[in-house]
């Protein structure tokens, strides 16, 4: 498979599981990161892998291979606001529940190949990117929720998001999770809460609201959006060396509701109250 220097982890998880039979593929999966491009990279070698008609070679030249590398195979389908839309579907803005009634219809027709179901969302230039509340809502969601549930055999799900609380509960747990950690060179500016807001996980839960005071005082210089950034940078530079450790990615989504939270209007201090509470332990 492909990216196996860069996430040699996942790669030997999905080729041991692709090849065993006993320890066998889970039929609904979520990436996520902020890594959209190493998603899809991964989604696709999966639905290469699982319809390669010869040797399954990172370079495997079968037709199935090219036609899956050309998002053109009849059996692997990116599903998200434009792409595989019915033609009576005039939805442009979210998967729809008539994108999920053409699946359901697929599905009761026989395949000789093994369908993989791509789940995404696309950017103004066409780029892959994530699921989330507003291009996911519920009902589409909701519709789908019989078929992860009780999958057919060669048939796999796969849902990209950047957070997996951006996706329905139900459909997270029926799914296995993966975090796809970013392989880029990124550097973090956190110098707005440099000396505040550093190795906060050590910080006892009685300091709480003095820690509060000091992001109120640093805001008056910086405001409130680069402070909110400059913790959600440095939780970031600290997850690309525990890509692993699950609270600090709950502690980003706690810092992307801070940040609507700003832009409704609420007042920065009940904003770093919040934030000061959920992240201080």
């Amino acid at each position: 498979m492909l990216l196996s220097d860069e996430y040699p982890f996942l790669t030997n998880y999905f080729t041991k599981a692709l090849s065993s039979e006993s320890h066998p593929l889970p039929q609904s999966i979520i990436f996520y990161g902020n890594d959209f491009a190493a998603q899809y990279t991964f989604a696709q070698e999966i639905a290469r892998f699982l319809n390669c008609s010869e040797n399954k070679a990172d370079d495997c030249e079968c037709l199935n291979c090219k036609w899956i590398r050309d998002n053109s195979h009849p059996a692997v389908m990116i599903i998200s606001k434009a792409d595989n839309k019915p033609e009576d579907d005039d939805s442009k803005t979210v998967i729809s529940i008539r994108q999920s009634a053409m699946i359901k219809e697929r599905l009761m027709q026989d395949s000789e190949f093994h369908r993989v179901f791509i789940f995404c969302d696309r950017d103004s230039d066409g780029n892959i990117t994530g699921l989330d509340s507003v291009n996911f809502q519920t009902e589409a969601a909701n519709s789908l929720l019989k078929i992860i549930e009780e999958p057919q055999s060669g048939v796999t799900f796969i849902f990209l998001t950047r957070y997996v609380q951006n996706l329905l509960p139900t459909i997270v747990s029926r799914s296995q999770c993966f975090f796809v950690p970013s392989q880029k060179q990124v550097i973090y500016d956190y110098s707005s809460i440099k000396g505040i807001f550093e190795n906060y996980w050590e910080f006892k839960r009685s300091e709480v609201f003095d820690i509060s005071q000091k992001l109120i005082d640093a805001e008056k210089e910086f405001g409130v959006n680069k402070i909110l950034d400059g913790i959600q940078n440095y939780i970031l530079e600290i997850l690309k060396e525990n890509p692993d450790n699950v609270g600090f990615i709950e502690h980003i989504q706690v810092l992307e509701n801070a940040k609507k939270q700003a832009r409704l209007g609420v007042k920065p201090i009940n904003i770093f109250d919040d934030v000061c509470l959920k992240l201080i332990k």
